[in-house]
């Protein structure tokens, strides 16, 4: 086709009713540009099939009157009123997050067992729902400043506080299921990375070192090292194996607040300077990447996802600080 008499602002040839260079200008001017151009679209079109799209959402679920609840979920807002400070617990306290821990690491496994091609996020959601409750537990990510869920479900570039909603599971994806119990009046935190039927080798490797970045981060923790140990442990395993590891998100105080100091900072911090004592509680929860360790946010203000869409692990558990090392307290 010849090019056409036509000015680059009158309406285009073809009838579309769009200005002619909004429209066919550059395929009447320069065919393989056009081509090009097409082609990079098409590649977009295709690659964004391969990405974690946000599904539908269900209703929040509801708690049964009896649960207890801790005080953020009474406010409109989910607003937490008071935190815990870093302060070692007392033996009581001790003793109560033990049974919260194992309540959550027994609801996780429940959760973790269902994980299979086919089932939705928002499935998993509702079993670790009603698991908890079967407990005697609230679900403590539950209203927790508007969170709309009471599982976080991160599926594959998904670094973390991913919303259960209508996605469902594909072979070869993986997914971590955070889960957190509020019990007796202290909170419960733990999560694992599980696979999604025949998952390719890398992503394999990704979770079995990202599994080894948490083993090696509580191997760090002992009376009178710093918190910086336990992240410079994990970054350098992480490293080791040309894997990155997020920055933004960090490892926290826990007890009868589900957020506290200390921050456990995943990677070699300077800052963090704080001298572990027994008695002291928190999680560490290292999110280690394939690729680029930055982040960017989805709109629901929670969805964090890798910049460059490379796929993402995490493991975590909550451990209490003894006289010569650390006791995991999710623990079946």
């Amino acid at each position: 086709m010849s090019t056409p008499t036509i000015a680059a602002n009158d309406p285009c040839w073809c009838g579309s009713g769009r200005r002619y260079k909004r429209c066919h200008r550059i395929a009447d001017v320069d065919p393989a540009r056009a081509a090009a151009d097409e082609a990079r679209r098409a590649q977009l079109e295709r690659d964004a099939e391969l990405y974690v799209r946000p599904g539908r959402l269900s209703p929040p679920r509801e708690v049964p009157a009896h649960i207890p609840r801790p005080a953020y979920a009474l406010d409109k807002h989910g607003r937490p009123r008071e935190r815990d400070t870093a302060r070692p617990k007392d033996p009581e306290t001790i003793e109560l997050m033990r049974a919260a821990g194992r309540a959550a690491a027994e609801v996780l496994a429940v959760v973790g067992a269902a994980v299979r091609p086919g089932i939705t996020t928002d499935d998993l959601d509702a079993i670790a729902h009603e698991e908890t409750i079967k407990r005697g537990g609230y679900p403590s990510p539950l209203g927790y400043n508007g969170f709309p869920k009471s599982l976080c479900t991160s599926v594959n570039e998904v670094i973390c506080h991913g919303i259960p909603d209508s996605t469902v599971l594909k072979d070869g994806d993986i997914v971590n299921c955070d889960v957190t119990i509020f019990l007796n009046g202290v909170h419960g935190d733990t999560n694992a990375t599980f696979l999604v039927g025949d998952v390719d080798a890398e992503t394999r490797r990704l979770v079995d070192v990202t599994r080894e970045c948490l083993d090696l981060g509580i191997a760090a923790v002992r009376p009178g090292n710093r918190v910086r140990d336990i992240g410079r442990a994990i970054q350098t395993h992480a490293e080791a194996n040309g894997f990155g590891v997020v920055r933004a998100f960090v490892g926290h105080g826990i007890g009868r607040s589900f957020h506290s100091d200390p921050q456990v900072f995943h990677y070699d911090n300077p800052a963090a300077r704080g001298v572990l004592e027994p008695g002291m509680t928190f999680t560490i929860e290292p999110m280690i990447t394939i690729g680029d360790w930055h982040h960017e946010m989805w709109d629901d203000g929670w969805t964090a996802v890798t910049v460059d869409r490379s796929r993402t692990a995490q493991f975590e558990h909550t451990l209490v600080v003894t006289d010569d090392g650390a006791e995991i307290l999710t623990r079946v």
